[in-house]
């Protein structure tokens, strides 16, 4: 029985699953995203989150813990100089797990584990967003004020275009009404002298 053990330790033992966390998390410090089975990528998301908290105090200790969990120096230097800067006002939850379905071969449930700060499709909606969830009583009463400020800058915005449009439809059309008057003034001479040459 299970009971009580978080560990999973994968059908391996300890030398060879550290051995394996260890690469896998130096491929994800390296490609920002990797994919792997979903236990593997709930594994090494608690074996990488850890390390990338330590590595937004930058110590030589820090430093030495990670390099003993990853042993990689290139990935130590990546986690330290790059993703420490980008996910630094972050707490916690640096990476996202997302099911893939399962693998041709054996059918294994396949997933893929990613940084989230290093996603830019993700980042643009959620800045594009901006909702709070916070609510008050006192939203009730400045709501109306609040709405009445939408329309205004709404009905300002609204008038700005039609202006825009009037100038350059004004724009557009002078050549063409020069054209017309122009012609016009020839007509008229045409006419005047078709009537003198009658009289």
């Amino acid at each position: 029985m299970k009971h009580g053990k978080k560990v999973n330790h994968l059908g391996r033992k300890v030398a060879h699953r550290k051995s394996m966390l260890a690469n896998m998390a130096s491929s994800l410090i390296e490609h920002k995203r990797i994919n792997t089975t979903v236990a593997k990528a709930k594994a090494l998301k608690q074996f990488v989150e850890p390390l990338i908290t330590k590595s937004k105090n930058d110590t030589t200790h820090n430093r030495r813990l990670a390099f003993s969990a990853l042993r990689n120096k290139y990935a130590v230097t990546e986690l330290f100089r790059d993703i420490a800067q980008k996910v630094g006002d972050r707490p916690g939850g640096y990476t996202r797990v997302i099911k893939l379905g399962n693998r041709l071969g054996d059918n294994a449930s396949m997933a893929m584990i990613e940084l989230v700060d290093y996603n830019e499709v993700y980042n643009t909606e959620k800045a594009a967003a901006n909702k709070s969830t916070r609510r008050s009583r006192s939203r009730k009463k400045s709501g109306a004020s609040e709405s009445t400020a939408v329309s205004e800058s709404t009905d300002a915005v609204e008038e700005q275009p039609t202006e825009n449009k009037a100038a350059e439809v004004t724009e557009k059309s002078a050549p063409k009404a020069k054209e017309k008057a122009e012609k016009k003034e020839e007509d008229n001479k045409a006419t005047e002298s078709e009537n003198e040459e009658d009289a």
